[in-house]
């Protein structure tokens, strides 16, 4: 493998990581925490076994058929790509108005400016990015760095609130309770929406498709839920160590509120530094794949496509700026991502089992399998039967 190809795995990898990894992310993570308190292990491992399987179906689908998500789904029936493009594309635009404003909440906590301000000097560098000429590796390796930031500032939070770690890791095996909304709210918040097609798109992008990538396409859908695995589980012990200490977590601001009470003014910083770079290539992720959906419907949209992806980010920065009150409806987002997702998922599977689309290509029974139960799951956990 060369190092090129290896170099824009991981980027797919880490674009989809950052993408799912955003404020709505972070204070999901922090509010049910504090709800399920150690059971909330569970259902994070509930949903990495479920973002798998919606992962490896998706990339190895649009992969092997070598099409977008929207255009594999106009061939399967006419129209139906332009109600999922519609379905991606509202559902990124509300995601990125609250990312666009957690990124100035970021700036904020790290310097005093303004929120508003933080916020569009934030868009104004998401915007730069795609201004290069390789926006493409400007991007991978955007998301590369910051996703180590990422990481390394919760594993320090983590270490510092000193969580029951046995406690926590015996009932993500076996929990005290259950809460459905939960699961389908992580899901949709990691896989959900655009999130799952961040990745897909990015490689096929870069060339890389056709049946004989399926290995190199499975370890980098599979690197990208560990990495989101990871930050979710840290950030869940982080968020433990403070709930039981008896500490009262500001409900106005709950993951803040967990890193200064780890660390005082600097853990203050620490949380600006973490939301910021959770905020900022979530905005990058989000405009990129939600412009992914719309570039091939016109010729005029493919060949000005940068120009659409940077007037996606304006208007985000402009909707927040003028609207505001964006976190009220990150938790609801990504709760209405985890409806979206039965829905795109439903349409893959289908798509898989005509040779007009995938050739010669056997999708993997198992995967068929596991595909429609998460399908099924999703749907009945949506509708509040369990």
């Amino acid at each position: 493998m060369s190092s090129k190809t290896s170099k824009t795995l991981l980027g797919a990898a880490f674009l989809m990581a950052t993408s799912a990894v955003g404020p709505g992310f972070l204070t999901q993570t922090t509010v049910f925490t504090q709800q399920l308190t150690t059971s909330f292990g569970f259902v994070i491992l509930l949903s990495v076994v479920i973002d798998l399987c919606v992962q490896f179906n998706i990339w190895q689908i649009i992969t092997v058929s070598g099409k977008h998500a929207q255009d594999l789904a106009n061939a399967l029936f006419p129209g139906l790509g332009y109600l999922l493009a519609f379905l991606i594309v509202v559902g990124g635009l509300a995601f990125n108005i609250g990312n666009v404003a957690g990124a100035g909440l970021g700036i904020e906590a790290m310097t005093g400016i303004p929120v508003e301000f933080g916020a569009a000097v934030s868009a104004a560098m998401a915007i730069a990015i795609f201004s290069f000429k390789e926006a493409g590796k400007a991007m991978d390796s955007f998301a590369k760095v910051l996703g180590f930031v990422m990481i390394a500032l919760i594993i320090y939070v983590a270490f510092i609130t000193s969580p029951p770690l046995g406690e926590a890791i015996k009932h993500t095996f076996i929990p005290q309770e259950f809460n459905s909304i939960a699961a389908l709210t992580l899901v949709g918040g990691t896989v959900g929406g655009y999130i799952s097609f961040a990745g897909a798109h990015r490689l096929l992008d870069s060339g890389i498709k056709g049946e004989s990538e399926l290995g190199k396409v499975n370890r980098s859908a599979s690197t990208g839920i560990l990495v989101t695995a990871v930050i979710r589980y840290l950030l869940f012990l982080a968020t433990l160590g403070i709930v039981v200490s008896g500490v009262t977590i500001n409900p106005d601001n709950p993951t803040a509120s967990v890193f200064e009470n780890a660390a005082g003014t600097f853990g203050k910083q620490l949380f600006g530094l973490m939301i910021w770079s959770a905020a900022i290539t979530s905005v990058v992720g989000a405009a990129y794949t939600s412009v992914s959906f719309l570039r091939s419907f016109h010729p005029l949209l493919e060949k000005y496509h940068t120009y659409v992806t940077i007037a996606f980010i304006a208007v985000s920065t402009l909707i927040f700026l003028f609207v505001g009150k964006p976190v009220k409806v990150l938790v609801f987002v990504g709760t209405l991502n985890g409806f979206i997702l039965p829905i795109a998922l439903s349409i893959l599977l289908v798509a898989s089992r005509k040779s007009r689309l995938v050739g010669t290509y056997k999708h993997p029974l198992a995967l068929q399998i596991a595909g429609w139960v998460v399908v099924v799951i999703l749907a009945v956990m949506g509708a509040g039967l369990f």
